[in-house]
């Protein structure tokens, strides 16, 4: 390739970068702020979180169980990118977790247990907590499903899907989706839980709380109150009103669904794990309605892979599931049964609940206490599906990355989280840059010194190696969450060595072949043709050890592997598009053929016929 083309090339790809650094990834503010990299826990602090453990009977856990949350956290927080947070475990029940700036939307949702299910939706009924004890003057319009009692219409006009409002079937492996409601923020985000409520309560505290005449009357239910026909109907159940979410969880699935005086709002505060249970029916809010949950015959480990997708129909983000073998034949068996429901089955008559004119029963996607979608199925389904919702490329990204790397042993209640400071502060962060500045300059002068002519190309080269690196470690920074610690710094600065080597590689090879006779325009490019292939192997093995360091390392470590290896690919690009170019570019140059000038001393001040021409 000519010269100018391979400058043009090296042109192009800066131009790209900068545009990439200054439009692309979220950029914003001043030219200042988009050219400000994200910096390390050990430079200017972050957002650390704890979280607590809690096991049911208040027992300690134990240290395997522990340490394999430990793992999984540590894991989801390396899933948003090269971010060297700090997982640790303090104390018996206690996991901190430590991540550079403000971070409180990343970790917030660290410790969720992640616990999938798939349940078939057998009865809906309309939260009507806030108007039970406080009936309007006229009786409210009954509920368009017949399980749900008149005066608690669930909003389905609100949430009923689309043209398509279940999953469509396809060919084995054919990418079957499962076409979800979109839930209201109420029925999708569960509430944040109140002091006290992961205390494991028992009935009999509960049934001392609301009464003996309360408590037998809610026993006695055997379906949801009918507020239609009496609007007072829900006053003896008033004291349930004042259950916090742990006291609810003490009260058995029918009671839940049957008191009228129990809303969604004590529903999403019951504590993590509340409904777990897969051998059991439970009850959770979904569009503003309370729904009825069949026995989950498929959960989150019959998953092989989970993988955000942008739908190319609707452009709505979704998740796709590829199950295991056995998971695959549960599937399909939980679909058969929604897909092959009559009409007096109890999941028909909810599903017409969610989803007037629906001809099929409707299967529940839970998460933890939240119930993501509740399509109604359309077919059987034996292949991949989808699970759509509510999903921005960053939520659909963290529940796929939830359910690929497991659930959570044990479950979690988020402590307090704060503001920490820098454990090193930025007085270090200068202290690296100017070792930086010294080592370059040092290179610089030796090159000048030594090289002289050729000390100029050494110069110029670590200079757009320099911003080509900054424009990376900003971008990437931004993009996938790399964060400059002072490791880091130090990874950059051995680079300057690696560099500093292919420079010796290359001139030396030059300064033999025209110590062989050839002239210096015919000796640059068989100097670069015996360099290249010396340069490559060296940056190579470095590329190489860098890569295998990252993998079994962790934290500070591994952002030092990560910007010597950035650092080595970045530098062989600017041999090949730069070095390499303008090294032919000076061959056919008057000060090139000067001893004085070129730097090559010695090796020109041979007598002229003892030259020749490759």
């Amino acid at each position: 390739m000519h010269p100018g083309r391979q400058l043009a090339v090296l042109g192009l790809v800066f131009v790209v970068l900068y545009l990439l650094v200054f439009f692309a990834g979220g950029a914003s503010g001043s030219v200042a702020n988009r050219l400000h990299p994200k910096l390390g826990l050990d430079l200017v602090g972050g957002t650390q979180a704890t979280y607590i453990a809690s096991v049911q009977g208040g027992q300690v856990p134990s240290k395997e169980s522990m340490e394999q949350a430990r793992d999984i956290i540590e894991n989801r927080v390396n899933a948003l990118g090269v971010s060297e947070a700090e997982v640790v475990i303090q104390g018996d029940r206690n996991i901190v977790v430590s991540l550079a700036g403000k971070a409180d939307d990343q970790l917030k949702d660290l410790a969720q247990a992640a616990q999938m299910r798939f349940r078939l939706v057998t009865g809906v009924t309309g939260d009507v907590s806030e108007t039970a004890l406080n009936p309007p003057s006229a009786a409210p319009t009954p509920s368009a499903g017949a399980s749900a009692p008149a005066g608690a219409q669930p909003s389905t006009g609100a949430s009923a899907p689309a043209a398509n409002p279940g999953a469509s079937s396809g060919g084995q492996g054919g990418g079957e989706v499962m076409q979800a409601p979109t839930p209201t923020p109420s029925a999708s985000a569960p509430a944040t839980p109140t002091p006290g409520v992961d205390q494991e309560v028992t009935a009999a505290q509960v049934q001392q709380k609301v009464g003996p005449a309360a408590w037998a009357a809610a026993q006695k239910l055997t379906g949801p109150v009918d507020l239609s026909t009496d609007p007072t109907a829900a006053k003896p159940f008033a004291p349930f009103a004042k259950l916090n979410g742990a006291e609810v969880n003490a009260l058995t699935p029918a009671m839940q669904f049957n008191i009228p005086t129990v809303g969604c709002s004590q529903l999403d505060q019951r504590p993590n794990g509340a409904i777990d249970n897969v051998n059991s029916q439970v009850i959770a809010c979904y569009s503003g309605a309370k729904i009825q949950l069949d026995k989950a015959p498929v959960v989150g480990n019959d998953i092989s892979k989970a993988s955000p997708q942008l739908d190319q129909q609707n452009g709505q983000w979704v998740v796709s599931l590829d199950f295991k073998s056995e998971g695959s034949t549960k599937w399909a068996a939980l679909t058969r049964q929604a897909f092959n429901a009559t009409q007096n089955d109890p999941c028909f008559v909810a599903a017409q609940s969610l989803s007037q004119g629906s001809e099929h029963c409707a299967v529940a996607v839970v998460l933890d206490k939240t119930v993501i979608s509740a399509p109604v199925i359309q077919g059987v389904l034996t292949g991949t599906s989808q699970i759509t919702g509510q999903f921005t490329a960053v939520s659909a990204k963290q529940l796929a990355d939830q359910l690929n790397f497991g659930a959570i042993p044990l479950t979690f209640s988020s402590g307090p989280a704060q503001t920490v400071s820098a454990t090193l502060g930025i007085q270090q962060l200068k202290a690296g840059l100017l070792a930086a500045a010294i080592g370059m300059a040092l290179v610089a002068i030796y090159a000048f010194f030594y090289y002289r002519l050729l000390g100029t190309v050494i110069f110029m080269s670590l200079i757009l190696s320099g911003l080509l690196t900054f424009g990376a470690l900003v971008f990437l920074g931004r993009t996938v969450g790399f964060t400059l610690s002072l490791a880091g710094i130090a990874g950059f600065i051995v680079s300057l060595g690696v560099a500093a080597d292919s420079f010796v590689i290359y001139f030396e090879r030059l300064k033999d072949e025209i110590h062989e006779g050839r002239t210096p325009r015919s000796a640059v490019p068989r100097a670069w043709v015996r360099a290249r292939r010396t340069i490559i192997s060296a940056n190579t093995i470095t590329i190489l050890a860098a890569v295998v360091l990252y993998i079994v390392s962790i934290g500070a470590v591994q952002g030092f592997a990560f910007a010597l290896g950035l650092s080595t690919i970045l530098d062989l690009v600017i041999v090949f598009l730069f070095r390499h170019p303008i090294m032919t570019m000076f061959a056919n140059t008057k000060a090139f053929l000067s001893p004085r000038v070129s730097g090559l001393g010695r090796v020109l001040r041979r007598p002229p016929t003892e030259a020749k021409e490759a």
